[in-house]
């Protein structure tokens, strides 16, 4: 070997060197001696995670991300599996560093703990494609049988959509029901238990691309929202350098090819943000 290819060599050895150290600078001391991120997920909810119906191997969406942004922080992650209910008390009581699992950032839940945001989502009502002709608008639904996932917000968030849209104009309410998750609320329907289905609009096109012909939405997302991972009030540390992370990956393609990856260009973020709101500019 040459002495300039010798040189070389080293110089790209100590330029990586120095990178994992700088990218291990930024992580909390505990994460740094263990070079592991506690991350809990709840795997109901394909194509953000689930379980392989082949394998029973844990993917998707958010699984791909997460170990982007483990290699990019040079750690690796430890992911544990939790009934939604418990992903952010998990959290608080630091059996988990952070929570990334299809978390919708909302007011209330900033109040414990700080998202970065980073794709977009919405409550979206869809029914079965055979019934296209019978409901035509949302209001339609109006004193109809409606499901979605009791685990999430949507069973709330029909019933707030049903109380201006329903009551309020002198109709029936919606009948509202929880379900074990998405895959039960489709179920139903299919069995015309339910009338229609509420899940996140980055989930629709997913559960369409399954059963071709067997869905449609009705209207547009009635609930914006953006998904975002979770961090403690006091874990600014880990939750920059988790952003940081973040960023790098929307800068050189690898968030875009994920996202192209389970077909969620629709719900691409354009930009990081935290807590809802844009990232302070840089002095």
């Amino acid at each position: 070997m040459s002495r300039k290819l010798c040189a070389t060599l080293l110089l790209a050895l100590a330029a990586g060197t120095a990178g994992t150290a700088a990218q291990a600078a930024d992580l909390p001391d505990r994460i740094v001696q263990t070079k592991v991120i506690k991350v809990a997920v709840n795997a109901i909810y394909p194509p953000m995670e689930f379980k392989d119906p082949q394998s029973g191997v844990l993917t998707g969406f958010d699984v791909d991300l997460g170990n982007a942004l483990a290699q990019e922080l040079g750690v690796t992650l430890d992911w544990q599996e939790s009934a939604f209910e418990q992903m952010i008390p998990s959290l608080a009581t630091g059996r988990v560093d952070m929570i990334l699992s299809g978390l919708n950032d909302r007011p209330d839940r900033r109040e414990t703990a700080d998202f970065v945001d980073y794709l977009n989502s919405g409550a979206q009502f869809f029914v079965l494609a055979e019934r296209a002709g019978e409901f035509k608008a949302p209001t339609d639904l109006c004193g109809k049988a409606v499901g979605s996932s009791r685990s999430t917000a949507f069973p709330k968030s029909i019933a707030d959509w049903s109380a201006a849209n329903c009551e309020g104009a002198g109709r029936p309410a919606i009948q509202v029901s929880g379900t074990e998750d998405t895959t039960s609320a489709r179920s139903q329907l299919k069995q015309r238990r339910l009338d229609a289905a509420v899940q996140g609009s980055e989930t629709v096109a997913y559960a369409m691309s399954l059963e071709p012909g067997v869905y449609q939405p009705l209207g547009a997302p009635f609930v914006s929202a953006s998904q975002g991972m979770a961090f403690t009030k006091q874990d600014t540390q880990l939750r920059d350098a988790v952003l940081a992370a973040l960023q790098k990956l929307m800068a050189d393609g690898r968030y875009g090819r994920i996202v192209a990856k389970w077909h969620l260009e629709a719900s691409a973020a354009p930009r990081v943000t935290l807590n809802g709101a844009p990232l302070p500019a840089k002095p």
